[in-house]
């Protein structure tokens, strides 16, 4: 089952998704000054790491991170959370929230409209 991550946590694990695998450093890399220490990433993936989320392969003593968990499973998982938590699980709520919180022209709501009914005949 997958669990929530905290921001640190989802900050590695997206960029881990877009490299596909990386070393700490690759991961360090592609973060937003200030960079963290490379202390505080290991650690971070290393907890990933006991969550489940990421595993490694070592090559001489150095490991090379990648993700387990798929971005898709993780996406779903956390809009499941946000439906439950906000919109008592109504996606009528979030897409009227959506309209008047975001200003959607009626083309971007047309086409969350399209897309509902194909997933609603998808299933």
């Amino acid at each position: 089952m997958v669990k929530e991550l905290t921001k640190a946590e989802e900050q590695v694990m997206l960029i881990l998704w877009d490299m596909g695998e990386a070393l700490v450093k690759d991961v360090i890399e592609k973060m937003n000054e200030p960079k963290p220490a490379y202390n505080t990433v290991s650690t971070v993936i290393r907890v990933l790491e006991t969550k489940g989320f990421v595993d490694h392969k070592a090559i001489g003593n150095t490991y090379i991170y990648f993700p387990i968990v798929k971005e898709t499973d993780y996406k779903r998982f956390a809009l499941d959370k946000v439906m439950n938590n906000y919109f008592e699980n109504s996606y009528e709520s979030l897409v009227s929230f959506l309209v008047k919180e975001k200003s959607l022209t009626n083309e971007e709501l047309n086409e969350i409209i399209q897309l509902a009914e194909k997933l609603k005949k998808d299933k």
